[in-house]
Parts: structure tokens; sequence; C-alpha cells
């Protein structure tokens, strides 16, 4: 008895696990404006009252997949942390060092197609939001360790997430070549500024925009 009932549980999940991973596949390879909740239903071969029953619309869905996606990436990004040796500065290069590694590049060209522009904001926001603290956490321990000096860690993650994921990227602004490349030499200085961090501490950066 014990065992049937845990089948039970267990398949409205893999269900709605399914429909998610078929949600984003189609979003990313076929664009979000031209995906169809029924498009997600013939890939699946479901029915209408299926895909309704988890989710309310197709904007819905798009949102859970991104929390989804973001959030796997924020569970590795977490472990790396504890994990990771050194001060707060060597932290931060390590995740963003981790953040390139984990790059999947034909998403990331997916997601760069005319029509993806729904997906990609808010895959951008999200990630944004959900980042920002743990990005708070090691400007407070650099604060700390007297590396860093601000009053405002949370604030000034999201200011300089906000410039790396927003000003940098050729899919939501049409940056030149020569456009990012002056982003990229600027950034170092303007991030050190703002943490008050010793001249130099993100020199790093300009040869991560740069090699990308």
């Amino acid at each position: 008895m014990e065992l049937q009932m845990a089948r039970i549980v267990k398949k409205p999940l893999q269900r709605r696990s399914e429909i998610l991973e078929a949600a984003r596949h189609l979003f990313q390879t076929r664009g979000y404006e031209r995906t169809t909740l029924q498009d997600v239903m013939n890939r699946l071969g479901i029915a209408k009252g299926t895909i309704y029953h988890y989710f309310k619309s197709k904007e819905e869905l798009l949102e859970v997949a991104v929390e989804e996606m973001v959030n796997r990436r924020l569970e590795k990004m977490e472990a790396l942390i504890q994990n990771a040796k050194g001060n707060a500065l060597k932290k931060m290069q390590v995740l963003i060092e981790m953040g390139k590694e984990a790059t999947d590049q034909a998403a990331l060209e997916e997601l760069h197609r005319k029509g993806n522009e729904a997906m990609h904001t808010r895959l951008l926001a999200f990630t944004l939001i959900r980042e920002a603290p743990l990005y708070a956490k090691l400007i407070e321990q650099g604060c700390e360790e007297g590396i860093f000096h601000t009053e405002t860690p949370l604030e000034c993650a999201e200011y300089i997430l906000s410039a790396v994921q927003f000003l940098t990227d050729p899919g939501i602004y049409p940056w030149t070549k020569d456009d990012l490349i002056r982003r990229a030499r600027a950034l170092p200085k303007i991030i050190e500024q703002q943490l008050k961090a010793p001249l130099g501490s993100f020199q790093f950066l300009e040869d991560y925009f740069l090699a990308g």
C-alpha cells in the first residue's frame, strides 16, 4: 500500500517536470512568442486539461521555467561558495569563472534570437533577484576582511549585476564590438570605486569579458 501511495505522489511531479522541460526547449528553440500551449501538448502527447491542471497560462509556464533554471544555477553557486577557499574577492572570482564554464553557448544563442526577448529578459531579471543576495554576503565578508568598504552591500550587488547582465548583453542592446570592449575595460574600475576595493582587484573581469 505504501509503495502505491509513493507512486501516486511522484507521478504528478514527474508530469509537471516533463511539461516544464518541454516548454523550456520549445521557448528556446522556437521562441516564446511563436510557441503555444498546444505545441507543448503535442510534444508530450497530453490533453489540454492535463497542462492546465499544472499551469494556468503560457506566461505562468514561462515564469516557472525561468525560476527553475535560475534556482538550479543558484544551488551550484551556493555549493561552490561553501567549498571555496580564500577571501571574499577570491570567492567572487570563482563564482564568475563558474558562470563562464557553465554557460551553454547553444542555449545562449537561442535566447538571443528574435522572438525570445520575453524569456531572455525574464531570465536576466530573475537571475539578478536571486543572485544579488549571494553576492551581497560576499561583499559583507569582504568588508569584514577590510577588502571592501560599503554600508550597502545588497544594493552594490544589485547595481553591479545589473551592469554586468544588462549593459554587456548584446541580446538586449545592439552594441558593437568596440562598445563591448569599452565597457569591459571600464567595468573593473567602476566596481572598485563602488566597493572602495584596492586598485586592480577586479581587473580579471576585463579578461573575462574580452575573452567571451
